[in-house]
């Protein structure tokens, strides 16, 4: 590992902030980017603008985005420390948000400054000293990169302005007026493809032979065909789902129903998705990371590897300890600001791989916590969980009411703190050293084998999604059972899969980037599972004896309100006003 020379973990930033008028500037017209072409007449230079791309493309897992806040926290996954309702993960779950009072502005300007940053690029990437072989490679980088951020973009607001190569505020078209119509979601969704396509079409393979323009040790990370044909896979879910394919939004128009998605359900899309997901699987290029010398062992220990068979797209990161100065408990000196709810913990099966509500499952909710699913016990910190302290030795921590540091209500609200992603030999801060060679998934071949399985289901062909869901249940560890089946019911029906599939996506990527918050979007869940309170565990103790019991959060300030207009975001009014082409979101 340590020989390995990544550009990723040295960004340099190449370009001064230039202060931007937010009243007069157009998203656009957005020069904090530069117009300047100097950086292109070096090759070390050039290399270091394309690798601003790669600083800014995990923006949406950064534990500390939002005062540490995160969507995560906005979401039946878990509760976050802070109740200031001006804090954007607050405003997020309370609903208070609006076009006129957009607070998560990165959603929106992070992404088109990026898409500026290609184009500039592009423009002059003629004009480098690389080699043609290398200046090739890097047109594929950035086409991926710009297809990329659009994703995020049509994915949180539906259509946007698609602008190509233009690059506005530079000679030729400084001096126009701005004004451009959101171009439909279905005009988007067949522009991002494309863009995949024509990328993959330059970049290397990820297992490629080392040639004079990759080289594994120096390049790991940057983007390869797998990039693009991963990315594709799960565009063409969202495209195929509930919310975007027919799923018309009730405050939808004439006018902006084209814009947030396919005014008419096909299944074919579903087929789509299947055939992109299959072609990743068929590709060799990933698999699963699996140590069968403990039950769910691969499971962890591929959060805390840079290089491992599973990440696709992901972040380069120095050695670090990200994860556990954001999650772990107040003894471990951890910041504890993601904590998972209740509602979470109930969807972990049994090892055997059965509901907890199955009443064969062997489930006992007076000792919830014994022979789960093993990344139950890799995702959360529950009571009487051993880790590591000050003092370099592993003891419990103690959740149970008014007990020690960490007990509920003064160190966790719901009873858990997460430890998804966290490595075992790690401090949450401050007096031990330990750090862990961590990169930050974004997409990872887990999410294949759940976006295929999800996706043939809803063709009606059920049986072939048993394969995937099975491959993940064994990694888990699972326990296989006489049929072995993994706990899977034989013989389900497309409704009975579609629960299950999502039960199972939901606790393989909890707390990975806005998976939680994109899914219960697109699946046009979020007016159920997102309305409301939140469910929490509190542990009580008589001597040797635990009661567990679930209860509701019934402060009104942590009172999640999800209304149908919130499926997308609204585009902030500010950038309709110089737009005047460009038309709101339905409901906003």
């Amino acid at each position: 590992m340590k020989k390995i020379n990544i550009f990723l973990l040295l960004f340099v930033v190449l370009l001064a902030a230039i202060h931007q008028s937010c009243k007069k500037q157009n998203f656009l017209d957005d020069k904090s980017v530069g117009t300047i072409t100097d950086p292109f007449v070096d090759s070390a230079q050039t290399m270091a603008f394309v690798n601003r791309f790669y600083e800014e493309i995990g923006f949406n897992f950064k534990k500390e985005r939002w005062e540490n806040g995160n969507t995560e926290q906005a979401t039946d996954d878990a509760e976050y420390t802070l109740l200031n309702p001006q804090r954007r993960t607050v405003s997020l779950w309370l609903g208070n948000y609006s076009g006129f009072d957009f607070k998560h502005g990165d959603v929106w300007s992070l992404p088109w400054v990026n898409i500026r940053r290609v184009n500039l690029l592009l423009a002059n990437i003629s004009r480098t000293p690389l080699s043609a072989e290398l200046r090739s490679r890097i047109i594929g980088e950035a086409k991926f990169m710009r297809a990329y951020f659009y994703q995020y973009l049509i994915a949180s607001f539906g259509g946007v302005p698609l602008i190509a190569d233009t690059i506005y505020g530079t000679t030729g078209v400084a001096n126009i007026n701005i004004n451009l119509k959101r171009n439909t979601y279905e005009e988007c969704v067949n522009y991002i493809k494309n863009e995949y396509d024509a990328a993959a079409a330059l970049l290397p393979a990820p297992n490629a032979p080392q040639s004079s323009i990759y080289d594994f040790q120096r390049d790991y990370g940057r983007a390869t065909k797998g990039h693009c044909m991963g990315m594709k896979a799960r565009l063409l879910l969202y495209a195929a789902s509930p919310l975007f394919n027919g799923g018309v939004i009730a405050a939808a128009t004439a006018e902006n129903k084209p814009l947030a998605g396919y005014p008419v359900y096909d299944v074919a899309r579903w087929q789509a998705a299947a055939d992109a997901a299959n072609a990743v699987i068929n590709s060799g290029y990933y698999s699963l990371n699996v140590n069968n010398t403990r039950p769910g062992l691969g499971f962890y220990e591929l959060f805390t590897k840079r290089i491992n068979p599973e990440y696709i797209v992901f972040v380069n990161r120095p050695n670090n300890r990200d994860i556990e100065e954001r999650y772990l408990p107040s003894s471990r000196n951890g910041g504890k600001h993601t904590q998972p709810t209740q509602s979470l913990v109930e969807c972990f099966p049994m090892k055997s791989g059965k509901a907890i509500t199955d009443p064969t499952s062997g489930y006992n909710p007076q000792n919830p916590y014994i022979n789960r699913d093993p990344r139950f016990g890799f995702s959360i910190i529950y009571n009487q969980s051993n880790w590591l302290n000050s003092g370099g030795t592993y003891t419990p921590v103690v959740t149970e009411v008014g007990t020690g540091q960490d007990n509920v209500p003064a160190g966790t609200f719901t009873g858990y703190y997460a430890r998804k992603m966290c490595d075992t030999t790690v401090y949450g801060n401050g007096t031990r050293p330990n750090l862990t060679e961590r990169g930050w998934p974004l997409l990872r071949y887990a999410e294949i084998l759940l976006s295929y399985a999800e996706a043939i289901n809803e063709t009606g062909q059920t049986a072939l999604a048993y394969p995937k869901m099975i491959e993940l249940r064994q990694r888990a560890g699972i326990d296989p059972g006489v049929d072995n089946l993994y706990g899977l019911k034989p013989n389900m029906t497309v409704a009975e899969m579609r629960t299950v599939i999502r039960n199972e996506r939901h606790i393989e990527l909890a707390f990975e980037a806005d998976n939680r918050w994109d899914d219960i979007r697109r699946l046009k869940t979020a007016e159920v599972v997102n309305n409301g309170n939140n469910t929490v565990i509190r542990i009580t103790r008589s001597g040797s004896t635990l009661t567990y019991a679930v209860e509701t959060t019934v402060l009104a300030d942590r009172k999640h309100s999800f209304r149908p207009e919130m499926y997308l975001f609204p585009i902030p009014v500010d950038e309709l006003k110089k737009m005047l082409l460009m038309i709101q979101n339905p409901g906003w």
